[in-house]
Order: structure tokens, then C-alpha cells, then sequence
């Protein structure tokens, strides 16, 4: 069967118009001749929505009852049964009330697709599990409802529902999006115009991705190389010289004068897999690269040109930037280069050749290592000058050889040499043996003089050959030592990445692994003070330098203090104590030392990130508080208004029936005024850390019913077990009492009625327990953890019945006091909140001995 389809109608805030876009496309289809049913579609109480619904078929809603309460969901299992080839689901992400099939919506869509039933839906994209922190950022309201971006990307149109902020707050005023008690305040709150047209731009950046993704994928199918300017994309190659940075920068120029345009490096390494560039450039113009938001990317070559070409068609770049050449006047005379190579093959592309400070200077000169050891190298000199003559001897005592014979023995010789001592001595090899195989095997013999024209082609062809196979075979030992160094390097970088994961802490495993691979005493990170960049001098004072970060035994506080010392940038500077390291060394340390510069960074990052976490979590409470107290506190103190400006009206004569009435309702409104209040602020203290605490011995036997007298009669049927030896507990009598009131007034709004709930206590390791069991609807396992976050009132939608804060309070109020508040099932049905605190021994309880 194949798989339905799914179309998304994409809206930046609510009010846009998508449920009635899409229930347009769905009249367009139904008139068509398409069997289309609505399974769900929330019209909020928007006449307008409501009547674009008209004639289309509705498939009746299913009836749930949760925590006492009714709600309607879609019918999954009838939409199922009635197989529509087009079903309507407003709401993708929506979360289902429990006791559905699917914990989230979406997931039913999931389930209609899979049946072969096209689907059109709606999203905001406040919902996008990508951008939600974005979106609470920008909005300072948390969404809580979100649906993954692959759902959504999955799909196989998305339609951008779009409004300008203006035209949108036009609908709310004219009551065409919230009720006219809530314009107002969704005005000056979420829909203001700021918050509008950052969402606008967020909805609108989102689709130009998943668009080009398609447009990639289109590509890929058709087969199509060429450049489509589609949107910018600048393409910058780096060679790990020094000129990358000029290179990166100019880029980003480039990329900047175009919105929404992509920065992309890369680097052609070589297909051999052997080093070619100094990887400690290529990690800090990485990180040059991704500072600026661009990516960085790697790919392997052996043509350079090819290379880079073909990377930029496969990404659809539309600029190239290069460097210009750093090669000499005569050696651009021998070869092109790769920047005109690659300027005759672009195409379409453009590409920009930059200058830099390095142009026209060739490139740096770089002594080759040697192929082999010295120790082979003096053996083979010793082998060509014992086995040289040897071998002259041992030809002059065998009888009848011609000098074809002899010349093949001398670059047997020879090759022989080349393969021990390499490129040098198999030279000595050469010349000593042309000398020998002269004077003595080429007529005439014992003179340098040679009479025929074929021995003179022969003994030059000799000297040719031997010279040829002595450098293959000193290239191949250069070759398999690089490679056997590249292999080594490889194997320290992985194993320094693997201390990096591991680590708690980033920098000290890199540095910890550093010391440890290289057989350092300590390896230290040393960072210049800011005031001292400008100033040489300063640089050179001690007392300008710290240790950020370091590992071993006495680790150098200055540059001077330790064997090498290798700059990452102007303030950051790693020292290395212990011994000096060669210069092949050197360059992997280098790349070590940019990535703990990489590493420090991070660390940073992470503690202003915690720094900045409390700040961000106060002020979510801050908006949350502002949020409650808009409406919760608002209801309390108008009935209070109400019943005391009605006992001062002189123009109504109230009996004392009515004066009592009316008193008592400004109590319960006033007290009900109090609690939110105290736990308003209770909460804030809790989170600010100052909380007064004032631990003593109590028992539990006289808590609860202070608790139970604070709640009044609705306690009066709770029933109570506390054993009479249950030991005391230490917690603040008052703070106690707040947490037994909040669970037990929780515990009474969800039971049944003529089911009470009950308490129960008893002692266990060391702690006190008490229980508070109703038998109600109970929560569901995976949501025990949401009803204790602030201003959730789960399965409460009526706005009615508080801000949401008992249940945060009371956890929050149990750990200040060293205990803790947790959920457990009610055997049979129901919720059970159990509050530890920390028993009192016998010893304390009974106090200090005479």
C-alpha cells in the first residue's frame, strides 16, 4: 500500500489563516471528486473558520475524562475505519490528552500516512522542536508543544501561511483571533510587533532551508552539475598557508553583502593520505571559519583544481575565492597554477583571486627528511666502498665474461647499495663502479679511454639506470616513513580526541593527553593580560601572564620558564616543559595547541552559559509570576471588592443572614488571596536561594492536623494512620505545614466524592515518610515529573483554580528542608504524593545527658 501524503500549511503565530487555507484546499478537493473528511479542526471560536468548514464531512470526536475533567480528541481508530483519501488534522502538534493511543499528534498523522491516507495540517513555527528555544528567547513565552523537524521536513509540501505583524494585529483587535477579554493582553504580550516579525523571519529562514533541500534533491535526480544562482554561496579554498585568514575574511565580505548567504571553506588535502599543510593553520582558520558562521569542510584530491571544482558544483556554489599564487615568476612560467586552472574551468562560478602579503614569495622552502637512518646511510657508504671493489675483484678472477655481463653485476651492486643506504651512497656506488668497470672490463683496460661507440652508450645507459633505481628507491623509503609518521600522527590525534571525550574537562584531558604522548614533565596554558597586547614591553613582565589551565609537575608560569613554547594567538601561548621536541613534532603539537585553544573557548562559553542559566531561569519566573498575577490574583480580590463594596452600599439594606454571606465570601476570597500570595513569594524565594529556614523536632502527629485545620471542612473526612511510635522529623514547623497543605488541598480537589483521601506515615532508613493517597484519576508515569515545574496545572484548563505552584512549591520547600517529594501509583487507581524528611535519632530527640 503505498504511503499517503502530507501537506503542511506553515504559519509564523497563531491567527495567520492556516486552518482556513487549508480548509480552502480541502474544498478545492472534495469539489474535484476527492473523498475528504475532517478528522479534527479547532476553530478556537472563530466564526469566520467555522463556517469554512461548511458541508465537509466530520468525523465525530472521541470523549475522554481525565483528573475529573472532559476533553475531545480526534478519533483515530474511526478516522482509520472510514479510510477518506484525504483526512484534515488541525493542530500537528498538539498534545493528546492521556489515555490516547499516541502521546502526540503528529504521531497519529504518522499512523494515517502509514494506512495510505493523504493528510493536510497545520503548524506554527513556535511548534519546531529546532527553534523552540529561539522562539521562548524571543518571545519569553515556553511552548511546550512541539513536534520534531523531520516530521515536518518529511513532508511533501509546505505552505508558508504568511501575514505582515500589522495586518495580523489588525485581526486580534477586530476580535477576530481571541476573545475580546484577552486582546488586550495578547497585544501588549506576545503579538507585539517586534515578536511578529522576528517570528515572521524565523518561519520564513526555516522554509528557504527545507526548499533548498529540495532543490538539492532535484538536482541530484536529474542529474544537473550546472550552477543554479539560487542563493548565495562563496566558497573559499585554504591551503593551511598563512594567507588563509586574509582569504577567510575577504570571504565573509563577500558572503555578507548578500542576506542569507553561505560561507564555506575547504582544504584539498592529498589522496595519498600523507601531510602536505601545517595542520595547527588549518585548525585555527577552522576556527576562524565557524566563528564567522561558516563551515568548514575537507576533501581529498589528487588534481587540486578537480578537486575544488567539483566540491563547489556539488554544494551549488556561486563565488569561488582564491589565493593568489605564492609560486615564483619561473615556476608559474612551467605550470599555470591553480588559481588560472581553475579560473578556465569554473564555468558559471566566479571566482576572485585575492592578493596576500605571501603572494609571489614561493613557497617556503622545507628541508626534506631524510629517507633512512644515518646509521643505514653509513652503512651503505661502507657497503660501496668494501662491495665496490669486491666485486671488481671477484670479476677479474671469473673467466670469460662480456662486459654486458660485468655492467649488469656493478647495478646489481648498485641497486643493492641504494637499498640499504639510500639515494647518497647508491650515487657513490655509481660513480666508483662506471670508474672500475672502465679501467678495468672496457678495452682498452687500465686507461680511461674507451674505443667503441657501444660501450661508451653502455656504461652511460649504466650510469642512468643506477641513478634512476637509487631515486625510486630513496622516494619509496621517503614515502613509507611519511606515511608511517602520518599513520602515527593519525593514531595520536584519535587518541587525543578520545581523552577529550572521556574528560570532564575538555582542556585538562587535551593537555593531560599532550603530556602524556610526548613524554612531557607538565604542559601549561599561559594567557597574556588584555592591557598588555599593545604594549611589547608589558608582554615580557611576568607578573602579565596566567596560568589558565595546566598539568604536571611544576608547570611554567611565563614562556621562558619551559623548553618549548608554542603561540596560538596574540594572548594565548602553550609552554611545554620536559624536553624539546623535534620539529616534526612540533607541527602536531601546534594542532594540539589550537584545539586547547578551541577547548579553553568552549569552557568559557559553558561557564557564562551557567552563569547566565539562573539569570534566564529568573526571569522566566519573573514572566511567569506577571503572567499568574494577570489573571489568579485578579479573581480573588474582585470578589473581595464585590462583597465589601456591597456591604458599604447605602442604597441596599442586607439582612444578617446576607452581612454573612457576603463577610464570609470576602474571607475565603482574601485567605485564597493569602496562599497565592505566600506561595508566589515562597517560590521566589526559593529560587533566589533565600529562603529562611528554621529546622526543629516535630512530630508528624502534630503537623497534619494543623494542616487539616488550615484546609477547613473539606478535610474533615480525611482519614489519618500515624503510628503512635513513629519518630519525630526535623523540618521547619511552618514550611512543613505549607507542603502538607499544598499536597493534601491536591489530594481533595481530585478524589471522588465519598472516597477522601487518606494519610498514612511510617519510618524507614533513617526517614520519616508520610503518604497522602487519593484514589482519583492518577497521573501517568511519563508525567509525574511535569506537575512539579511552576504554573502547570495538569488537565486543569479552566484557569481557575490557582497559578500552578502548589505542587513546585512543596518539592521545592520538602529538599530546602532535606527531604524529598515524589509520585507513586495508588494500587487500584489514584495518585500518591510521599514526602521524606530526615528522622531524629534517639539521642538527639532526647537532648544532652548530665
Amino acid at each position: 500500500m503505498p504511503r499517503g501524503e502530507l501537506r503542511i500549511y506553515l504559519g509564523a503565530a497563531p491567527g495567520v489563516g492556516k486552518t482556513y487555507a487549508m480548509l480552502e484546499e480541502a474544498h478545492r478537493r472534495a469539489e474535484r471528486g476527492t473523498d475528504v473528511v475532517i478528522g479534527l479542526v479547532e476553530t478556537h471560536g472563530r466564526k469566520h473558520t467555522a463556517a469554512m468548514i461548511g458541508d465537509l464531512e466530520q468525523v465525530p470526536r472521541r470523549s475522554l475524562t481525565y483528573r475529573g475533567a472532559d476533553f475531545t480528541e480526534m478519533d483515530l481508530d474511526a478516522v482509520l475505519d472510514r479510510r477518506p483519501e484525504v483526512a484534515v488534522v488541525d493542530e500537528l502538534a498538539h498534545t493528546n490528552v492521556p489515555g490516547s493511543r499516541n502521546g502526540k499528534r503528529w504521531q497519529d498523522v504518522q499512523e494515517l500516512l502509514d494506512a495510505g491516507i493523504d493528510v493536510l495540517t497545520t503548524v506554527n513555527v513556535q511548534h519546531l522542536e529546532s527553534i523552540n528555544d529561539v522562539v521562548t528567547q524571543i518571545t519569553g513565552t515556553v511552548q511546550r508543544e512541539t513536534v520534531p523537524d523531520e516530521v515536518v521536513r518529511a513532508a511533501e509540501q509546505v505552505e508558508l501561511v504568511d501575514m505582515t505583524p500589522e495586518a495580523l494585529r489588525r485581526r486580534m483587535a477586530h476580535g477576530n483571533i481571541y476573545r475580546p477579554d484577552k486582546i488586550d493582553a495578547a497585544l501588549g504580550n506576545y503579538f507585539r510587533v517586534g515578536n511578529l516579525t522576528a517570528l515572521r523571519e524565523l518561519a520564513l529562514l526555516w522554509l528557504a532551508d527545507k526548499v533548498d533541500e529540495q532543490l538539492g534533491h532535484y538536482r541530484s535526480q536529474q542529474g544537473i552539475a550546472e550552477t543554479w544562482e539560487a542563493r548565495e554561496r562563496v566558497v573559499v579554498a585554504l591551503t593551511g598557508g598563512p594567507e588563509g585568514e586574509t582569504l577567510i575574511r575577504r570571504a565573509a565580505r563577500i558572503a555578507a553583502r548578500s542576506k542569507g548567504a553561505d560561507l564555506l571553506a575547504v582544504h584539498v588535502a592529498r589522496s595519498d593520505g600523507l601531510a602536505g599543510a601545517d595542520p595547527a593553520q588549518l585548525a585555527r582558520q577552522r576556527v576562524l571559519v565557524e566563528s564567522l558562521g561558516g563551515t568548514y569542510h575537507q576533501v581529498l584530491g589528487a588534481d587540486v583544481p578537480d578537486a575544488l571544482l567539483d566540491f563547489a558544483r556539488g554544494v551549488n556554489a556561486t563565488q569561488l575565492v582564491l589565493g593568489a599564487s605564492r609560486r615564483g615568476r619561473f615556476a608559474q612560467i612551467l605550470s599555470r597554477g591553480v588559481g588560472v586552472t581553475t579560473i578556465a574551468h569554473s564555468d558559471a562560478i566566479d571566482v576572485h583571486l585575492v592578493t596576500h602579503t605571501e603572494a609571489g614569495r614561493g613557497r617556503p622552502t622545507v628541508a626534506l627528511p631524510a629517507a633512512l637512518s644515518r646509521r643505514r646511510r653509513l652503512l651503505g657508504f661502507g657497503l660501496a666502498a668494501i662491495g665496490m671493489p669486491l666485486l671488481t675483484l671477484v670479476l677479474t678472477v671469473l673467466p670469460d665474461l662480456t662486459l654486458a655481463s660485468d655492467i649488469l653485476l656493478f647495478l646489481a651492486g648498485v641497486v643493492a647499495v641504494a637499498l640499504v643506504g639510500g639515494l647518497w651512497p647508491a650515487l657513490v656506488a655509481a660513480l666508483g663502479g662506471t670508474l672500475m668497470i672502465n679501467w678495468y672490463f672496457t678495452p682498452p683496460f687500465h686507461t680511461l679511454t674507451i674505443a667503441e661507440p657501444d660501450n661508451l652508450l653502455a656504461l652511460v645507459v649504466f650510469v642512468g639506470v643506477a641513478l634512476a633505481v637509487s631515486w625510486i628507491v630513496d622516494v619509496a623509503a621517503r614515502r613509507t616513513r611519511e606515511a608511517a609518521r602520518a599513520a602515527a600522527d593519525a593514531q595520536t590525534l584519535a587518541a587525543v580526541a578520545g581523552g577529550v571525550l572521556r574528560g570532564g574537562r575538555p582542556l585538562i584531558a587535551l593537555l593531560d593527553q599532550l603530556r602524556e604522548t610526548f613524554g612531557l614533565r607538565a604542559v601549561s596554558v599561559l594567557e597574556l593580560a588584555e592591557d598588555a597586547t599593545s604594549r611589547p614591553s608589558r608582554a615580557r613582565d611576568e607578573q602579565a601572564w596566567c596560568v589558565v589551565a595546566s598539568v604536571g609537575d611544576h608547570a611554567a608560569t611565563t614562556p621562558d620558564s619551559g623548553e618549548t613554547t608554542v603561540p596560538v594567538d596574540d594572548r594565548i601561548t602553550v609552554v611545554l616543559c620536559g624536553r624539546r621536541l623535534e620539529a616534526a613534532d612540533r607541527r602536531l603539537v601546534e594542532a594540539f595547541a589550537a584545539q586547547a585553544a578551541v577547548a579553553l573557548r568552549q569552557e568559557r562559553l559553558a561557564e557564562e552559559a551557567a552563569t547566565a542559566r539562573p539569570l534566564a531561569a529568573a526571569d522566566r519566573m519573573r514572566t511567569a509570576l506577571l503572567a499568574a498575577v494577570s489573571h489568579d490574583l485578579r479573581t480573588p480580590l474582585a470578589s473581595a471588592k464585590a462583597a465589601v463594596t456591597s456591604l458599604r452600599s447605602p442604597d441596599i439594606d442586607f439582612d444578617e443572614e446576607d452581612r454573612a454571606e457576603l463577610l464570609a465570601t470576602a474571607e475565603e476570597s482574601l485567605d485564597r488571596l493569602a496562599r497565592l500570595v505566600a506561595n508566589l513569594l515562597d517560590m521566589s524565594r526559593l529560587q533566589a536561594g533565600v529562603l529562611g529556614l528554621t529546622p526543629t523536632t516535630i512530630g508528624l502527629e502534630d503537623a497534619v492536623p494543623l494542616a487539616l485545620d488550615e484546609l477547613g471542612p473539606p478535610a474533615a473526612d480525611v482519614t489519618t494512620d500515624i503510628p503512635a511510635d513513629l519518630p519525630a522529623a526535623t523540618a521547619d514547623p511552618g514550611l512543613l505545614e505549607r507542603v502538607l497543605v499544598n499536597i493534601i488541598a491536591n489530594a481533595l480537589r481530585y478524589s471522588p466524592p465519598g472516597q477522601p483521601p487518606t494519610i498514612t506515615a511510617s519510618a524507614h532508613a533513617g526517614q520519616v515518610e508520610l503518604r497522602v493517597i487519593d484514589t482519583g484519576p492518577g497521573i501517568p508515569e511519563d508525567m509525574w515529573e511535569h506537575v512539579f515545574l511552576p504554573f502547570q496545572r495538569l488537565g486543569d484548563r479552566d484557569n481557575q483554580t490557582g497559578v500552578g505552584l502548589g505542587l513546585a512549591l512543596s518539592r521545592g520547600l520538602a529538599e530546602a528542608m532535606g527531604g524529598s517529594l515524589t509520585p507513586e501509583t495508588t494500587p487500584g487507581g489514584g495518585l500518591t504524593m510521599v514526602l521524606r524528611l530526615p528522622a531524629v535519632t534517639h539521642s538527639l530527640a532526647e537532648g544532652p545527658q548530665e
